[in-house]
Formats: C-alpha cells, sequence, structure tokens
C-alpha cells in the first residue's frame, strides 16, 4: 500500500482511497485527497463515544444503525464505479437507517444524520467544506459539537434542500433528535468531565 502523503495526482477517486495505506487515515472531498489528524485528543473520545452509547442503546432492534469513526460515507450522484466516486469522509458518528445504503466498505450515500466533533485543527473543514458538502447530498441533520464551548449545534434540512437557521444546545440541555422520534440526548452526560 503506498502513501498518501507520496502520491502525485492531483484529483482522487475511491479507487485511489482503497489503494492507500490503512495506517494513514484520510478524506477525500470533491477529488482532494487530505490525511485526517492523529488520533483526536481523549476528550474527544469520550464525547464520541458517550452520544454514540445513547444513540446505540435506543438504536437496538431497531432499524436505524450508529457507526462511529472510523467509518466511510461515500457521497456523490454517480455512485456505481469506484472511480466516480470523488468524495469519501469519515464522521466521527453517523447514524444510518436505509439499509440498501450499507454495504461491507460502509456507507454509499448520505446518513441520515452525521455528527462532527470539532478541534482547533478541524473546525473550518467541519463548519464550512463539510456543512456545504453534507447539505448538498441531502444529509437530513448535521450536528457540530463543540467539547471546548459545551455545545451542539443542529442543522436540519428543509423542504427546499438548504440546512435553515441553527438550534444551538449547551451542556445542561437535552435534545428531542427530530429523526428519531422517542430518543431524548443527555447533554450532561455528553460534556460531563
Amino acid at each position: 500500500m503506498e502513501s498518501v502523503a507520496g502520491v502525485k495526482k492531483a484529483f482522487f477517486s475511491y479507487r485511489d482511497y482503497q489503494a492507500w495505506n490503512k495506517d494513514e487515515r484520510c478524506e477525500i472531498i470533491r477529488g482532494e485527497a487530505s490525511l485526517m489528524t492523529p488520533a483526536p485528543p481523549r476528550r474527544h473520545q469520550e464525547i464520541s463515544v458517550e452520544l454514540a452509547r445513547q444513540f446505540s442503546n435506543f438504536l437496538l432492534g431497531k432499524t436505524c444503525r450508529v457507526y462511529t469513526a472510523p467509518f466511510d460515507v461515500r457521497l456523490g450522484y454517480e455512485l456505481k464505479r469506484d472511480e466516480d466516486i470523488h468524495t469519501v469522509v469519515q464522521p466521527d458518528i453517523s447514524v444510518v437507517c436505509d439499509q440498501a445504503r450499507l454495504d461491507e466498505k460502509g456507507c454509499l450515500g448520505a446518513p441520515e444524520l452525521i455528527i462532527e466533533i470539532i478541534s482547533p485543527a478541524t473546525s473550518r473543514r467541519d463548519w464550512k467544506d463539510k456543512f456545504l458538502l453534507y447539505e448538498e447530498f441531502g444529509v437530513r441533520e448535521y450536528w457540530i459539537v463543540d467539547p471546548a464551548g459545551q455545545t451542539v449545534v443542529i442543522f436540519s434540512l428543509g423542504a427546499d434542500g438548504r440546512y435553515g437557521r441553527p438550534t444551538v444546545y449547551t451542556e445542561e440541555d437535552k435534545i428531542a433528535v427530530g429523526l428519531l422520534e422517542g430518543l431524548i440526548i443527555e447533554l450532561e452526560s455528553v460534556f460531563r468531565q
């Protein structure tokens, strides 16, 4: 397997991605590859595990499934061949309800809900690049979790296919998950130190 950093090419596909060294986590957005930051801080992991636990406990025995990074989400308009897929991301948490989108490689198409936990190194990418990407490909809810500010910002896809004004939650709040009726996320336990 070759290193992502050593590849000399301007535009990448999922086929290229599969040939890279699996020890190097990377993403491709619109054909542009970038190495992901080293393992996230312990706090990031604690928040991710607690969110995934709450989702997973609720979804036990239901159709929807929750996946945590590294989990490949392949996005695009033409998703038939690996060389036609030019966007592969690894969200911190993905909730997939359409079982037809799941295969042995991950998710082919947009999950219903994606959660990204930001850090100083990923903030711009999560707020701008991924926001636009997830909106374009129809991710119904996009959550941005800020460990430092202890906030969760939720964007929901409107009938016009655009994210509307976000809803902001703080560490004392409980989130009634709109896509999963009956699921209440307890942020106090998510942000507990």
